[in-house]
């Protein structure tokens, strides 16, 4: 439950993230920007992955659908599906494939983040004034240490009453049934911090 629920709050760190660069016009930092973009598909990559390895009913079904996106491609498609999945169905090859990518990509995001911060080092940060924030500059410990622990507590307090309390409220219950390539599962929901990718598709 804290790994799955962690992945949660881990995206809404992120979304909360992405929307304050958004709202602050961060997007004209075009190097930092676009690592960031990168950073976010890897991330949702990470646990689309991640999402498949309980192997429950929605697992399946996820794993089955989203990868035959791909078979759209024009000529390739259908093989590059084949080929991803590494039979003719998702099955102990593709688990096994996407349980080492998804152990691999977080080491490749960690990586990308430092790039991130490389580059966001070159410009400055933004604030909501848009003016340079040289003259305003101050000591980062104690005053920004004790701002990000306050923030860190805050979160982890919300984590673990999600993981105490609701351990279920973000997932699908449809995930504890064994997977079945028989069945469509009744109620096909995605995870939440996927709503907006399958809004788009």
């Amino acid at each position: 439950y804290l790994h799955a629920n962690g992945a949660s709050m881990f995206f809404i760190c992120l979304f909360l993230h992405v929307g304050r660069g958004m709202y602050y016009g961060s997007y004209t930092f075009l190097e930092t920007w676009n690592i960031g973009v990168v950073l976010l598909f890897a991330v949702m990559a990470t646990a689309f992955m991640g999402y498949v390895l309980p192997w429950g009913q929605m697992s399946f079904w996820g794993a089955t659908v989203i990868t035959n996106l791909l078979s759209a491609i024009p000529y390739i498609g259908t093989t590059l599906v084949e080929w991803i999945w590494g039979g003719f169905s998702v099955d102990k090859a593709t688990l096994t494939r996407f349980f080492a990518f998804h152990f691999i990509l977080p080491f490749i995001i960690a990586a990308l983040a430092i790039v991130h911060l490389l580059f966001l080092h070159e410009t400055g940060s933004n604030n909501p004034t848009g003016l340079n924030s040289d003259a305003d500059k101050i000591p980062f410990h104690p005053y920004y240490t004790i701002k990000d622990l306050l923030g860190i507590f805050i979160l982890l307090l919300l984590l673990m009453s999600l993981v105490l309390f609701f351990p279920d409220l973000l997932g699908d219950p449809d995930n504890y049934s064994p997977a079945n390539p028989l069945n469509t599962p009744p109620h096909i929901k995605p995870e939440w911090y996927f709503l907006f990718a399958y809004a788009i598709l």
